[in-house]
């Protein structure tokens, strides 16, 4: 940009140079006018060029969205309409007076004058020739008469006559006498061979010789007739310099009037050459300034664009340092404050973050702690709607909790009897308490250990509720109390049982034969009583000690769908039939097989044995006349609609392996379904409620969960045990 400003520049000078030409030097000007103005022509060109680049890049960045680029275009638009104005008026004031001036140059008066002064140069010449001619023949006629022409004669003569010098010439152009007031110059001027031939011819002979800058010199030739040698002719020469006055004025006068004649034939040429010379200025400064206006508003615009794009920046969280403008105005110390606040703002924003970081890493650690935790924590406010929640608690609620932020825990839609619970325990223990909790969690029983405290005003007040899952723990104690039950009833009440049964076979043995027959009769019942007890407490005793003896399982990949499709072909020819739904391509479980084929006999089993008594149950009220709504009813509920049905199905959920055994049987009973799992629990009419105990004691060392519930009627209705086993490490 620099260097074409510079080309701007010479451009200017070279226009200047041109009028100055044009006024001073018209021939000059004429053979050099047409490479002047080529070359001014094609630096307009090229000036032009540039302002087109530079005006198509800023509608380029107009129409890209360039921050910055409208606001250059105004002030580019200003500051050349400002350049513009003055320019295009001075172009007009100038072209009006350039042909004004040009027209009033050539005026008739002018003319004349110069005519004038001219023509009265010539006279005054004219006259000083034929003066000098008169006293020539006056001199010639002196000589002509005197017997000899001495220098003294010559020399009286020319003082008399006033003459410059004074030569006399023979016929063949020798200088016989010279006589002359200058005494530097010892030889006079000899005239050439046709000027004296003219003075011998005519009646004499003038001119005017020399320039007017080295002086004017009057010449005049006259014939001399002479009395002696013959009679031989001779020729007078005068001369007489030209007063210095009169020769430049009569110079000034022919150069004036040969420039005016000149200027006058090309004046139209004139008018075009100053039009042609002022349009190609007027373009150079303009386009000249349009290029200026660019710079000046680069220079204009790049502080405002500094403040703005670092506004912008600031307001995106940018504190970035800007870029400066290094100079001593006004926007140059505003760019630099500016940029010396986003420093300390960043800095700030840094010790800000710092701080944030280490009170995020604190909270991260604590909420990872709470997280980890086992036991479920929820935290509420003031207005007892819940603020945090960790994992545990989910877990054990079963609930992501997503949408009860903004609910008070009083109006929870869900979790009522915890919720219920929690809140009556506030209103009756105080600030901290502690109890259990027995409650149903999707179906399922749980046993909670509920802890609550209330939180102190600086921290903001409010609630938080620490709760353990205790159903596993309580369930493990029952076990082993159970464990424990079965190991004393095999110490205590086996033993025994063997020395009743043998003493009363013995009895019988021996009293048999000696009793009449009614009494023998009497004798064999009772004794076979004591037998068949003693075999039914020896039989629960065995239940009892396989239910405590149970070895621990022998992991190992195991297929469920291989495993199924070995066992059900022993119920092929059961009553009740057995539906198969097994998932392809399942993962293998970590399991030990024979103990899991013990956990599926004991499901199909329970489940058969519910619909056999069910349906007893069902035709024993149709036989008695029951109502016939009540002909499908069993004991708890609808019982095999559509007829006896078990489902054994297998599926993946949750990166566990699930087996389920599901009947449409009457389901289980709600105060059987919270203790299920305890030994010697069972709806039967027989059995020890054993089967279930051992069950679970299997899925529990197999680190496997299993859930009891009831099918809603869109299945059918019925019971379902639902068993998840962890997968195989691969």
């Amino acid at each position: 940009m620099k260097v074409l400003l510079i080309i701007a520049a010479a451009a200017g000078a070279i226009l200047i140079f041109l009028l100055t030409s044009a006024s001073a030097n018209t021939a000059l000007f004429a053979r050099n006018y047409p490479w002047l103005l080529g070359a001014n022509a094609l630096i307009a060109v090229a000036m032009l060029a540039l302002v087109v680049i530079q005006l198509r890049q800023l509608w380029r960045d107009i129409r890209g969205g360039v921050f910055g680029s409208r606001l250059k275009a105004r002030l580019v638009l200003l500051l050349a309409v400002m350049a513009l104005l003055p320019g295009a008026l001075v172009y007009a004031v100038s072209m009006q007076f350039a042909t004004r001036s040009i027209e009033s140059w050539f005026d008739l008066r002018v003319d004349n004058a110069l005519e004038g002064g001219l023509e009265l140069g010539r006279n005054v010449l004219d006259a000083q020739q034929s003066e000098l001619l008169g006293k020539a023949r006056g001199m010639a006629l002196d000589l002509g008469d005197a017997a000899k022409a001495g220098p003294t004669l010559l020399n009286r003569l020319r003082e008399q006559t006033g003459v410059q010098t004074a030569t006399l010439f023979a016929s063949n152009g020798q200088v016989l006498v010279s006589s002359s007031d200058d005494v530097d110059s010892l030889l006079p001027l000899v005239p050439s061979a046709a000027q004296l031939r003219q003075a011998r011819q005519g009646r004499g002979f003038a001119a005017v010789e020399g320039e007017a800058a080295s002086g004017l010199l009057l010449r005049a030739l006259v014939s001399v007739a002479s009395n002696d040698l013959g009679g031989e002719a001779r020729a007078l020469q005068l001369t007489q310099k030209v007063p210095e006055a009169i020769a430049k004025s009569a110079e000034y006068v022919a150069a004036a009037h040969r420039d005016y004649q000149e200027l006058q034939l090309g004046k139209d040429g004139l008018k075009r050459i100053y039009t042609l010379t002022l349009t190609l200025t007027l373009l150079l400064a303009l386009f000249a300034a349009i290029a200026l206006a660019f710079v000046f508003a680069e220079q204009l615009a790049r502080p405002l664009l500094i403040l703005a794009e670092g506004t912008r920046a600031v307001a995106a969280g940018d504190f970035t340092p800007r870029s400066v403008v290094h100079s001593d105005d006004e926007l140059g110390v505003l760019t630099q404050s500016f940029s010396q606040m986003t420093r300390q703002l960043d800095e700030a924003r840094r010790e800000t973050e710092r701080h944030r970081q280490q009170v995020e890493a604190a909270s991260a650690y604590l909420e990872s702690v709470l997280a980890n935790l086992s036991a479920g924590v929820l935290a509420f406010d003031r207005k007892v709607c819940l603020r945090a929640a960790n994992r545990g608690a989910m877990t054990i609620l079963k609930d992501d909790l997503l949408d009860l932020d903004n609910t008070p825990l009083a109006a929870w839609p869900r979790h009522v009897e915890f919720a219920t619970a929690v809140i009556a325990a506030f209103h009756e223990r105080g600030e901290n308490w502690q109890q259990e909790l027995e409650m149903d969690t999707a179906g399922a029983p749980q046993v909670l250990l509920v802890r609550g405290s209330t939180l102190p005003e600086a921290s903001g007040g409010g609630i938080v509720v620490v709760f353990d899952d205790i159903t596993q723990l309580i369930s493990a104690q029952r076990t082993a109390a159970w464990g424990e039950v079965a190991r004393r009833l095999a110490h205590e009440i086996k033993n025994p049982l063997t020395p009743i049964q043998l003493s009363a076979e013995r009895l019988q043995m021996k009293l048999a034969h000696k009793l009449e027959p009614a009494e023998r009769e009497m004798l064999d019942r009772s004794i076979n009583t004591i037998t068949t007890q003693v075999e039914a407490m020896k039989n629960m005793v065995n239940d009892f000690r396989d239910y405590a003896r149970t070895p621990p399982p022998s992991l190992a990949p195991l297929d469920l769908n291989e495993l199924v499709r070995e066992v059900l072909p022993l119920y092929e020819a059961a009553r009740t039939p057995v539906e198969v739904l097994l998932t392809e391509n399942l993962p293998l479980a970590s399991a030990d097989a024979n103990q899991l084929r013990q956990v599926l006999h004991n499901l199909i089993k329970n489940a058969a044995e519910a619909l056999t008594e069910c349906v007893a149950a069902a035709s024993a009220n149709s036989a008695k006349g029951a109502h016939g709504a009540m002909s499908s009813m069993g004991p708890t509920g609808p019982c095999a609609t559509g007829g006896p049905r078990i489902e054994v199905s297998t599926r993946i959920e949750d990166h566990r392996v699930v087996l389920a055994v599901a009947d449409n049987g009457p389901g289980f009973p709600q105060q059987i379904l919270k203790r299920a799992f305890e030994p010697y629990v069972t709806t039967k009419a027989k059995g020890t409620g054993l089967g279930l105990a051992i069950v679970r004691k299997i899925v529990d060392e197999h680190r496997g969960e299993i859930h009891l519930a009831n099918r809603g009627a869109d299945k059918g209705g019925g019971a379902e045990v639902i068993i998840r086993l962890p997968l195989a490490q691969t």
